[in-house]
């Protein structure tokens, strides 16, 4: 064979071996420490894979973005992640690229482009749109190349992320590396698909499939996908043909494979492939590529010693990266003082709820062009389900105010990849309800970005949920407050202001948050509260809770519209001389215990009212801490009440019963003042 017939440049083809051997001593190296007990951590190995990558490194740039699976570790070598680094990240030590908070499945690395590794099979596409979206807004000519695997074509979001990009020709590749193994699964068994490349004509743009083992065809297929990306030509779906030679998990050869099946994959392996390639073109000799493994061998060793003397990650640092601020945790027996607002200057304009949060964006929008807000029907006229964002999309433009497909996962995705890359996105979940449908991307992957990164990185998004109850006709799936399900998950802020002013201006804090937060928006209150709110740009302090009505006999303690059935309470307890003070809590995550337990302090009875299911309900968590902090000093237990243990009805009769009332609330106090 002579060079000429190569159809590749010798020089590219031998820096592509350069990579596949480094790739492969990595493997070697993984799969040997385990074997002996040198270490011990979970291994997805990707032998056979290494081409893919490879030959990327060629094409790409560290500007270029990267996201990939836990499988990825053959891509991240590519990318150019520290070796070091990534060894000690596996291994939990403080040298590791996340402070070993991650560990393998989770490297992020800004500096080299490798953005976001997630364990969650097909999670990765709809975040990765997001940086996508980041570099097209900003002008930039990189490309975002997500990788994952066949096994994840099953699963909804990447058809969700990939119909997303085609509508709005995002820079993006979807690199599916087809190693003919979903996990244990071979894919005649989960798909009667005959490829996957074609999946992406249904969508309305172009896939291709490559040979991913051979060097040569590969280099001058992505040349081109890349080139045409990086023109501003829209997304491209790669399919990479390879396979699999070691098993889902572990070390050695892919026990599930037939012997002659496997056999056959080995021979056409393409470390050895390449290797065989470039001594019989006379590219190298063999003293050449000895000298090149050699090289990689003493990389590989001298990282993985370098990262075994690095200290364990300790204890002491377990909640450092939780928030950007470790005081925001909600900590036993700690709770911080935070300085509450004080007069807004300047003008006022009255305004219902629904009006201040469309304020809200609008001044936020304005002072900051990186600022944008995506979500089903926000844009106008309609400006969302409950015109929260009218008049937005007419002042800032479509790519500012961006309508999208029904498909929350894909919505919340591209706004975690766009905060990644350093946007302030808003996203719109039109009911609270549906968060159930993109929970995986906030509690996965929003909430821990900051965690398991070590802050390399962080999401800092905003996601506002409308939510229903008490009001009669919206059923099960439109009714709920879930409130719960968030402030149990780690490295989420949750608000829920109660009235116009609030509203604003904790909109206005969580959008210039460094953390991703949750506002929730009563839809009872939208339009039924009105105040006067200042025009300009003002703040809510996060974690500050407020005493809206001063009393001496109990604390009510509650938040969003069920504050409103306390303070009605309230009235109705004075006519009986029973003195309530009622708490606006406001935050949720970071909760203010300090002004909630000076005011049960003075009161001696606490009642927590939530229009969310008592049973597991934030109640509970706040009962038991004034109980333990203020045990002694009670009058009588802090007690709760919630809605009846049963999903929304439909049934208003129902509906008005199960949901906590003025009435249940007074009656609530009255069997407290009896203890």
């Amino acid at each position: 064979m002579v060079q000429g017939n190569l159809g590749i440049e010798p020089e590219v083809l031998k820096s592509i071996y350069g990579q596949m051997v480094r790739i492969r001593a990595v493997d070697k190296a993984i799969q040997a420490g385990l074997s002996a007990g040198k270490f011990t951590f979970t291994y997805w190995p990707m032998t056979g894979q290494e081409n893919i990558p490879a030959t990327i490194s060629q094409l790409t740039t560290a500007r270029d973005y990267m996201v990939t699976t836990y499988r990825g570790i053959h891509d991240q070598v590519a990318k150019g992640v520290d070796l070091y680094g990534m060894f000690a990240e596996a291994l939990g030590r403080e040298g590791g690229l996340n402070k070993g908070k991650g560990g393998s499945p989770h490297i992020s690395d800004p500096s080299s482009g490798s953005m976001v590794t997630t364990a969650i099979v097909g999670a990765g596409p709809v975040i990765a749109n997001g940086l996508a979206i980041s570099a097209k807004e900003r002008g930039e000519d990189r490309v975002t190349i997500v990788n994952f695997g066949d096994g994840a074509t099953s699963i909804g979001p990447v058809h969700e992320a990939m119909n997303l990009a085609g509508v709005w020709k995002l820079p993006i590749i979807f690199l599916c590396q087809n190693n003919q193994w979903g996990e244990y699964t071979p894919i005649e068994t989960y798909t009667a698909s005959p490829n996957f490349f074609g999946r992406a004509q249904a969508l309305g743009f172009r896939g291709v499939q490559l040979d991913g083992n051979d060097p040569a065809a590969f280099y001058n297929g992505m040349k081109e996908v890349i080139e045409s990306v990086r023109a501003g030509n829209g997304p491209v779906f790669v399919e990479a043909l390879t396979y699999r030679m070691g098993p889902h998990a572990g070390v050695g050869d892919n026990y599930n494979a037939a012997k002659d099946i496997l056999a056959a994959a080995k021979e056409r392996a393409p470390v050895e492939k390449t290797r065989s390639l470039l001594l019989d073109a006379g590219i190298c000799t063999e003293d050449e590529l000895s000298a090149v493994e050699a090289a990689a061998k003493a990389e590989v060793e001298d990282a993985i010693a370098r990262a075994m003397t690095s200290p364990v990650t300790p204890a002491s640092e377990t909640l450092v990266d939780v928030f950007a601020d470790a005081t925001c945790v909600p900590t036993r027996g700690i709770y911080p003082v935070r300085e509450a607002e004080g007069e807004f200057p300047g003008p006022t304009a009255t305004m219902t709820m629904a009006t201040a949060i469309t304020d809200a964006q609008d001044v936020a929008m304005a002072a900051n062009p990186e600022v944008f807000l995506l979500g089903e029907d926000v844009g106008d006229p309609q400006g969302g389900a409950f015109g929260t964002n009218k008049g937005l999309q007419t002042k800032f433009g479509k790519n500012r105010v961006r309508n999208t497909p029904i498909s929350e996962s894909a919505i919340i995705g591209a706004a975690i990849g766009s905060s990644i890359a350093g946007m302030n996105p808003i996203a719109e979940i039109m009911f609270a309800d549906f968060m159930g449908v993109c929970l995986d991307q906030i509690a996965n992957h929003a909430a821990k970005q900051r965690y398991m990164s070590g802050s390399a990185t962080h999401a800092p998004l905003t996601i506002r949920m409308q939510v229903g109850g008490a009001i009669g006709g919206f059923g099960a799936q439109h009714s709920q407050n879930l409130e719960a399900w968030l402030t149990h998950v780690p490295g989420i802020k949750v608000l829920f202001p109660s009235n116009p002013v609030d509203a604003k201006g904790m909109l206005l804090s969580a959008i210039n948050d460094p953390d991703p937060v949750v506002v929730l928006e009563s839809i009872m209150l939208l339009f039924t509260q009105k105040a006067e709110v200042p025009t300009g740009d003002y703040r809510i302090p996060l974690g500050v809770a407020k005493v809206k009505r001063e009393g001496t006999d109990v604390t009510l303690i509650s938040y969003g519209f069920e504050l409103h059935n306390c303070l009605a309470a309230a009235e109705e307890l004075a006519k009986e001389g029973i003195s309530a003070e009622v708490i606006d809590l406001r935050s949720l995550v970071p909760i203010d215990y300090h002004r909630v337990l000076e005011s049960v302090k003075k009161t001696g009875r606490a009642v927590v009212v939530h229009a969310a299911v008592e049973f597991c309900g934030l109640g509970a968590e706040i009962c038991s801490t004034i109980n333990e902090e203020l045990w002694g000093q009670l009058k009588a237990p802090a007690i709760r009440l919630g809605a009846d243990y049963a999903p929304i009805a439909y049934s208003r009769e129902i509906e008005m019963s199960q949901v906590p009332g003025a009435a249940a609330i007074v009656s609530r106090v009255r069997a407290s003042l009896k203890s």
